[in-house]
């Protein structure tokens, strides 16, 4: 047996693009591409058997059929919007699911003890945690949040900053005994760097140190060079086998071990923001309200 609103993907694309008054505009809002949207709205029109846009290089505009069903369409998504919210808010406990897509140093590192707090506070929630360096497209993959790193681009996603992570560079005891530490930020270039090269640009991710107060963006280069999974450079560095770049939250537990020593003190002070998004177009559930309070509120 085929299911019945399977397509309800296509409707709320032909809503949003409708709203926001452009194939681009639509594609910005829901973090995709023109071209998915499109072959979207082509679906919706096959299944329905009439047209409901009119499409030049230059605008669109509705149909007769096509404005009566975004009425329809409007109304239908309220209605759903309103039955979720009330099933939500019956009884004592909040009750729902959230699918969330993290990188591996927040997912690893901080993410463990906020979902725990989470998840007693509200038992009743399922998270469902993705865990990659890839930034995932929220609406085509079906995602409700993101925790996302670094600066956010003009992307038309909603951001609430979670935390300004500080860093650090990171070496082992035995790569300090044999090459020495750097004295300042100058002299690591005369040492073995661990680059990372990010997915996202395919570019090496620069070093953030502080050199006599000033800010400076450092492109460390290594005969090693890791990509895809950043934690990759920490497990080199507790290797022996050079210097890396980390946030706090990684290094403090490897410092107290004695698995690892703190390089350029001096050169610290800097950080990297890190913040969930979601689509603008989508109202958040309760469940994923509650977790976004929670992420930003825990976060130390």
């Amino acid at each position: 047996m085929s299911r019945r609103f399977d397509h309800l993907g296509d409707v709320e694309t032909f809503v949003t693009v409708v709203e926001k008054g452009s194939m681009t505009a639509g594609a910005v809002a829901l973090a995709t591409t023109p071209s998915v949207l499109s072959r979207a709205i082509t679906r919706l029109e096959a299944r329905l058997g009439v047209q409901l846009l009119r499409r030049t290089t230059r605008r669109l505009s509705l149909t007769e059929p096509g404005r009566l069903y975004l009425e329809q369409s409007r109304a239908a998504f309220a209605l759903i919007d309103d039955a979720e919210r009330a099933m939500q808010g019956q009884g004592d406990e909040l009750t729902g699911s959230v699918r969330l897509s993290a990188p591996t140093t927040y997912a690893h590192h901080r993410l463990p003890a906020q979902l725990q707090r989470f998840s007693a506070q509200y038992p009743q929630v399922r998270v469902e945690l993705n865990i990659t360096n890839r930034n995932v497209d929220l609406v085509a993959e079906g995602y409700d949040l993101a925790i996302r790193m670094g600066p956010l681009p003009d992307s038309g996603l909603v951001a609430r900053k979670l935390e300004d992570a500080p860093m650090c560079l990171l070496a082992a005891p035995a790569y300090i005994a044999r090459a020495g530490a750097p004295g300042s930020v100058g002299e690591l270039a005369r040492h073995a760097c661990l680059p990372f090269v990010m997915p996202s640009t395919g570019r090496v991710s620069p070093w953030i140190p502080r050199d006599e107060g000033c800010d400076v963006d450092w492109t460390p280069h290594g005969s090693l060079q890791v990509s895809d999974d950043v934690m990759g450079v920490v497990s080199l560095a507790l290797s022996g086998l050079g210097i890396c770049q980390t946030y706090d939250f990684i290094a403090l537990d490897l410092i107290a071990q004695g698995r690892a020593v703190e390089v350029l003190t001096q050169a610290r002070g800097r950080s990297r923001p890190f913040s969930v998004i979601y689509a603008p177009h989508r109202r958040l559930s309760s469940a994923s309200r509650a977790l976004i309070d929670s992420l930003a509120g825990t976060a130390t």
